[in-house]
C-alpha cells in the first residue's frame, strides 16, 4: 500500500475535522469531491486500484457525523418507507450480486471490463466473465456511496442547515472554476506538470487533448467528459438557486462562468446535459411565473431564452458568417460524426456487450463490477439486471418526488435548496445515461441525495433506538446539540 501526497494531506485534514465543527467536515467533504483523479492510497495488492481522496475524507466524515449526532439519524436514515431504504436494498442486492453472480455465470458469457496490465496502465477488454477485483472496488463504491447518502442524513437532520449545502457548493464551484483556469493556463504556457499532484489515480490520463482548436477543459479529473458532467451538476445547482433568487450575485456569476466552462470543455456530453438543464428550468420558470411565484419566475430569463439569446445568435452569424461554416464543422466533430469515430465506435460495442450480458444472465445481471458499457441503463441492466435496475429507478424516483413541508420562515431557502439538489441530480443521471461507464455515480451523487431526503418532507424524531456507551465524549463538540 502506497499513500500519495494528497493522501497524507487528507488523512492530516481528516483527524483536525474530528474535533473541529461538524459544519466544517461538510464542507470540506463536498469540496473534496473536485479531485477526481487525486489518488490517496494504492492498493498494488488487489491489481493497482486507487482510493480517491473523496472516499479516503469519507471515512472521517462519517465518524465526524456520529460522533456529532449518534447511530439514531443514521439509521433513520434507511428505515422502510424512505429513500435510503432501497438504496440500502439496492446496495445489499449489489454486494450479494458481485460475490455470487460472476460465479453463478462464469464463461456464459462476455464482458468489457478494466484488465490491469501493471501498476500504472489498465485497458478496457473483452473477456470472458469470472470473478476480478473490479467486482471488490464497484462493492466498495457502493458501500461508501450509501455511508455518504446516510451520514449527510444525518448531519442535516441533526444540525444541518440548507445554507450550509449553499454556501458549500458555491465554494466547491469556485475550486472548480479555479482549477479550470490552471488548467488551461498550464497547458499553453507548458507548465501542466504544476498539476500534477492532483492527477495521481490510476487511470488513463487524457489531459492534453485539443478538439476544434480549443483545449479541452479537464480540470482535476482524468479527461474533459468527466470534468464536464462534473461541471454540469454545479450548473444545475446554481442556476437553480439563481432561479430562486438565493444569493443572487453570486450563484449568477458563478452559473455563467460554469457555462461557459462547459462549452469550452467541447464534450458532447455537456452540450446535451446543458440542452436538457436549461430546458428544465425554463419550464419551471414558465411555470412559476403563471403561479406568481415571485421566487421562481424570472420573466427575464424566461425573455431571454424565447427572444433575446435567438437573436444575439442570428445577430453573430449575419455579421461574422464564417462563424456558420466553422460552427457546423465543430457541432459535426462533436456530435454527428461521434458515432463514426473510434471511440464512438467502441462505446457501441461496449453497450452492445452489455446488452448481450444482460441477456445471457437471463435478466439477472453479470454481478456488480462485471461490465462496462458507454450508458448507465446498459450498466444498471447488465450489472444488477431487472431487479437492481427497478431498486436503482425506485430510490431515484423517492428522491425526486421529495417535497419540503411549510413548517418555518426558513420554507424558501429550504425549499431553494430542495428544487437546486433536485436539478442537479437531473443534471448528473442525464450525464450518465449518455455516457456513464461503471455503477458507481460519485459521492456528489449521494450528497446531493442526502440533502434532499433529509430536508424534504416532514421532520421526524431521530431519538437513539438505543443507548450509546458514550466512547466519544472525550472528543471536544461531539455531544447531542453541539457542533
Amino acid at each position: 500500500m502506497g499513500i500519495e501526497l494528497m493522501g497524507l494531506i487528507t488523512i492530516l485534514v481528516g483527524c483536525v475535522i474530528l474535533a473541529a465543527p461538524a459544519t466544517w467536515a461538510f464542507t470540506i467533504m463536498v469540496v473534496s469531491t473536485v479531485f477526481g483523479a487525486a489518488a490517496a492510497i494504492g492498493l498494488p495488492a488487489l491489481g493497482g486500484p486507487t482510493v480517491l481522496v473523496p472516499s479516503l475524507f469519507l471515512v472521517f466524515f462519517a465518524i465526524r457525523v456520529l460522533m456529532a449526532a449518534g447511530e439514531g439519524p443514521l439509521l433513520v436514515s434507511m428505515q422502510p418507507g424512505r429513500a435510503g431504504f432501497w438504496l440500502l436494498l439496492l446496495t445489499a442486492f449489489g454486494l450479494l450480486s458481485a460475490l455470487y453472480f460472476p460465479r453463478l455465470f462464469e464463461g456464459m458469457t462476455d464482458t468489457m471490463t478494466v484488465e490491469r496490465v501493471s501498476s500504472t496502465r489498465s485497458t478496457i477488454a473483452l473477456t470472458p466473465l469470472r470473478f476480478s477485483s473490479n467486482n471488490i472496488t464497484q462493492t466498495v463504491y457502493a458501500l461508501g456511496g450509501l455511508v455518504c447518502f446516510a451520514a449527510v442524513f444525518a448531519y442535516f437532520r441533526h444540525a444541518g442547515k440548507p445554507e450550509h449545502l449553499i454556501k458549500a457548493i458555491l465554494l466547491l464551484a469556485a475550486v472548480d472554476l479555479g482549477f479550470a483556469v490552471i488548467d488551461v493556463v498550464t497547458y499553453f504556457t507548458g507548465t501542466e506538470y504544476l498539476l500534477s499532484f492532483v492527477r495521481t489515480a490510476n487511470y488513463a490520463l487524457l489531459t492534453a487533448s485539443e478538439k476544434g482548436g480549443l483545449k479541452r477543459i479537464s480540470g482535476t479529473f482524468p479527461e474533459a467528459s468527466a470534468f464536464s458532467e462534473y461541471t454540469l451538476v454545479l450548473f444545475a445547482v446554481m442556476a437553480s438557486l439563481w432561479l430562486d433568487r438565493v444569493r443572487t450575485r453570486d450563484t449568477g456569476i458563478l452559473s455563467l462562468a460554469l457555462l461557459v466552462a462547459l462549452l469550452l470543455s467541447t464534450s458532447a456530453t455537456a452540450l446535451i446535459g446543458v440542452g436538457v438543464v436549461v430546458p428544465y428550468l425554463w419550464t419551471r420558470a414558465v411555470l412559476g411565473t403563471m403561479r406568481g411565484s415571485t421566487g421562481e419566475g424570472r420573466p427575464v430569463f424566461i425573455a431571454a431564452c424565447v427572444a433575446i439569446i435567438p437573436l444575439a445568435i442570428l445577430t453573430t452569424f449575419v455579421v461574422f458568417p464564417g462563424l456558420v461554416d466553422q460552427l457546423g464543422d465543430f457541432l459535426d466533430e462533436m456530435l454527428l460524426s461521434k458515432a463514426e469515430s473510434q471511440s464512438g465506435k467502441e462505446r457501441f460495442m461496449w453497450n452492445a456487450m452489455a446488452y448481450e450480458a444482460f441477456l445471457n444472465t437471463n435478466g439477472l445481471g453479470a454481478g456488480l463490477g462485471s461490465a462496462r458499457a458507454s450508458s448507465y441503463i446498459l450498466v444498471l441492466l447488465s450489472n444488477l439486471g431487472i431487479a437492481g435496475t427497478a431498486l436503482f429507478g425506485l430510490f431515484v424516483f423517492s428522491i425526486l418526488i421529495g417535497r419540503s413541508q411549510p413548517t418555518s420562515r426558513d420554507e424558501d431557502v429550504t425549499g431553494a435548496t430542495i428544487r437546486a439538489a433536485k436539478t442537479g441530480l437531473i443534471g448528473l443521471l442525464t450525464a450518465a445515461c449518455i455516457s456513464g461507464t461503471v455503477y458507481d455515480l460519485g459521492l456528489m451523487f449521494y450528497i446531493l441525495a442526502g440533502s434532499v431526503a433529509a430536508l424534504a418532507g416532514e421532520r421526524v424524531s431521530v431519538e437513539r433506538p438505543f443507548p450509546v456507551t458514550g466512547s466519544f465524549n472525550g472528543f471536544p463538540g461531539i455531544r447531542d446539540g453541539r457542533q
